[in-house]
């Protein structure tokens, strides 16, 4: 009942389409133009096709319609319950429950090839719960009054975290680094006791040694922490993510809860060994991320690998522990730089005496707490999983980003989209896993694929599920990967590309006179002989036969306008013509719609640049006379050994002779203008040269010599005598001498 009313709503909201935007007319009908045979083809071609099994629906149509969309199954006249479609169904194993984290735990859901399914899940931070902190702790020299301080801290802790937490356990361990040289010291003395030269009393350095085990008992922890030694080695960085994987994945050793919230509280003032570190002390084994403890020792510190960031990662995650970095100094910043390749992990500054590790633990626990992230762990391929998280402040967020500021008894409701591309992987697990980051429940996604359809079924009325008035006039039948075989009373010559050739290129069978396509792995192979794929032709630039032509018998067969054995040049040569008309200039060929310059003097796209050449008509001068007929043998053999194409450009001789003459007249024309002009201006200037010195001598006749200190005077003036005569006048004489500067001039009559 509930099948039949998912598809009445589907039909229903197909109607509306419909309606709005006329009958079928809401999206390309690739259903039906399939013309698919089986149920199961049909219903691979999308989610939006049905497959109609009702034995005497469209007894006389001309062609397969049984596949098609659901309302056009049902307007031909479809029983809607004897259509099969690509239904979804998410079945809930279980409800909420009081004393539970994440629910449901468990999802089923059913799923066709190109379908969704949506369901939400819930998650709830109970208040008070368990919690198991298991301190981890370095025990080197510098660390010594932090481990002081800890001895009288557990009691305080414990009663604090009572306000937080019902059911509280502490756990000890201890680490330093790998024993064994450059890491430690190899001195006799000193491998012992590393403090030997101080004159103390320290243990023997190791990779990590388990002290106590997780227990309610304070008191226990105290005397745990009170009896521990300090130790010590050479170099700065320590073993610490080293210890932190044998803390992690060793669980029965360490008492992990399963029920409770698991913290693991790193105490050190140094920087970690990372992976391949160990190669100095020639450790090239990889870690392998297994427990190794025997009596509560790390066996195989000095024979594995330091394990990398990304493994311990996922060992954190895998076993449901929370890991708080409390370092001192400032190399708290190098772990606080590694935190985005940790999840679920927090760095907090521990003050150099530890006085404020209980503070730093009860704000980790409660800032741990107030955080909802998720991640999908198992996943299968061709499945995608998208999840949203509605957070308790009405914000939306992607899961892996998840939800801040959750408060205790807050739900953090998660939208989770599971969709299937195809049936064509297999896989050998069907299911998934939702986590929670830190918490130790999941949510089980149980994966159906329907890749087949459900035909025989309970209805007395037989269901088809393969046409085979369709597939073959003879009731032979071709599934989803291997066609019958049998021989069939039509001839198999009309399956043929030319005679003699395979049947169906031999790809296919050769039903009623036409082939039947077999269905590979590899690609899509069709045509009307089989003769065409879409895999088997080279490729160029990421495309079969780029593009530009179809794959035939392993051949590209190009459209109009290409060629080349990948269909990658245009078969035109208008990309080679320059302005003139001329192919590549004339100095090259045209290739796969590119100028290929045979002139090792020319270069550019049409081989148009050629700084060396001469002239077409330049070069073929001297060929004007192979154009002339009645040639002399001799002459005639020349021309065709240095003019072998002279009948195509000695067309236009005359042209280039007569260009030749015009240039010969303008220079002789040039060189007389130029010599004119130059004449002229020599006559004039001899002109101008001459007229100076007549100018000259004029003045010389009246100079008088001037004395040099003189100079200074006015210039002399020349002297003369001049005669008036009036009747009988008397001659006057006027005598006119230099003058001084300050001197004036006085006028006697």
């Amino acid at each position: 009942m509930g099948c039949h009313c998912c598809l009445l709503y589907v039909l229903y909201t197909f109607w509306l389409c419909c309606l709005l935007f006329g009958f079928c007319q809401c999206a390309e009908n690739r259903c039906a133009a399939s013309n698919a045979v089986t149920c199961a083809t049909c219903l691979s071609i999308g989610p939006e096709c049905g497959w109609c099994k009702q034995e005497d629906f469209m007894m006389e149509a001309t062609k397969n319609e049984r596949c098609d969309i659901l309302f056009n199954l049902i307007y031909k006249g479809c029983r809607s319950d004897l259509i099969e479609y690509s239904s979804v169904q998410v079945t809930i194993s279980n409800v909420e429950e009081a004393n539970t984290q994440v629910t449901p735990g468990e999802v089923s859901i059913q799923l066709y090839p190109g379908a969704e399914a949506n369901f939400t899940l819930t998650i709830r931070r109970l208040e008070k719960y368990p919690v198991d902190l298991y301190y981890l702790v370095d025990v080197s020299a510098s660390m010594s009054e932090s481990i002081v301080n800890l001895n009288s801290i557990g009691l305080d802790l414990s009663q604090k975290m009572t306000n937080v937490s019902r059911d509280f356990r502490f756990g000890f361990g201890s680490f330093v680094d790998k024993a064994i040289s450059p890491y430690i010291s190899s001195h006799p003395p000193r491998i012992n006791n590393p403090c030997s030269g101080y004159r103390s009393d320290c243990m023997p350095s190791h990779g990590y040694i388990h002290v106590l085990s997780l227990t309610d008992n304070v008191t226990e922890f105290r005397n745990a922490v009170r009896k521990q030694k300090l130790s010590g080695n050479i170099d700065s960085p320590e073993g610490v993510f080293d210890a932190m994987l044998q803390a992690v994945v060793c669980q029965g050793e360490i008492g992990w809860r399963k029920e409770a919230i698991r913290l693991l509280l790193l105490m050190t003032d140094q920087t970690s060994h990372l992976a391949l570190d160990s190669k100095l002390a020639g450790i090239v084994v990889p870690n392998d991320g297994n427990c190794h403890l025997r009596d509560n020792v790390y066996i195989r510190s000095t024979n594995m690998e330091h394990p990398s960031l990304g493994q311990l990662a996922e060992k954190l995650i895998d076993n449901n522990i929370i890991a708080v970095l409390a370092v001192q100094g400032s190399t708290f910043h190098w772990y606080e730089d590694l935190l985005s390749l940790l999840p679920g992990t927090i760095a907090k500054q521990l003050e150099p005496t530890a006085v404020n590790l209980k503070e730093l633990v009860v704000d980790a626990y409660q800032k741990l707490l107030s955080e909802v992230k998720v991640q999908v762990e198992n996943p299968i391929r061709g499945l995608h999983v998208n999840i949203t998280a509605l957070c308790p402040d009405g914000t939306r967020k992607p899961g892996m980003e998840g939800c801040t500021n959750v408060k205790s008894n807050d739900k953090v409701l998660l939208n989770v989209t599971v969709t299937m591309n195809g049936c064509d992987v297999a896989e050998d697990r069907n299911y998934i896993i939702i986590k929670p980051i830190g918490f130790n429940e999941t949510a089980k996604i149980i994966i159906h694929k329907n890749c087949n359809c459900q035909c025989d079924g309970p209805s007395r009325q037989k269901e088809i599920c393969v046409d085979e008035a369709f597939l073959d006039c003879s009731h032979h039948h071709c599934n989803d990967i291997n066609c019958g075989s049998e021989e069939n009373i039509y001839p198999t010559e009309s399956c043929k590309l030319f005679p003699g050739q395979p049947v169906c290129s031999g790809r296919g069978v050769c039903i009623c006179g036409k082939c039947v396509c077999h269905i590979t792995k590899l690609g899509k192979v069709y045509g009307r002989y089989c003769e065409i794929d879409d895999f088997a032709c080279p490729y160029h630039h990421g495309h079969l036969c780029s593009g530009n032509g179809e794959c035939e018998a392993g051949n590209c067969k190009c459209f109009s306008g290409w060629e080349g054995d990948r269909c990658q040049c245009p078969s035109l040569t208008k990309h080679c013509v320059n302005l003139e008309g001329q192919i590549c200039s004339g100095r090259g060929i045209c290739k796969c719609g590119a100028c290929e310059c045979t002139d090792p003097r020319s270069f550019g796209t049409l081989c148009e640049h050629c700084p060396s050449c001469r002239n077409s008509c330049e070069e073929n001068r001297n060929c004007v006379q192979c154009n002339i007929s009645n040639l002399s043998p001799s002459t005639n053999d020349q021309c065709k050994t240095s003019c072998p194409n002279r009948v195509y450009y000695i067309i236009q001789v005359s042209e280039c002779f007569s260009d030749s003459s015009h240039f010969q007249i303008f220079f002789i024309i040039f060189i007389v203008t130029f010599l004119i002009g130059l004449l002229t201006i020599l006559i004039i200037r001899q002109v101008i040269l001459q007229w100076n010195m007549n100018k000259v001598k004029s003045s010389a006749t009246c100079g008088i010599s001037t004395a040099r200190k003189e100079s200074k005077f006015f210039p002399a003036v020349c002297t003369r005598t001049a005669t008036y005569r009036h009747d009988k006048p008397e001659e006057i004489k006027f005598s006119i001498s230099k003058l001084q500067v300050n001197e004036t001039f006085l006028y006697k009559s």
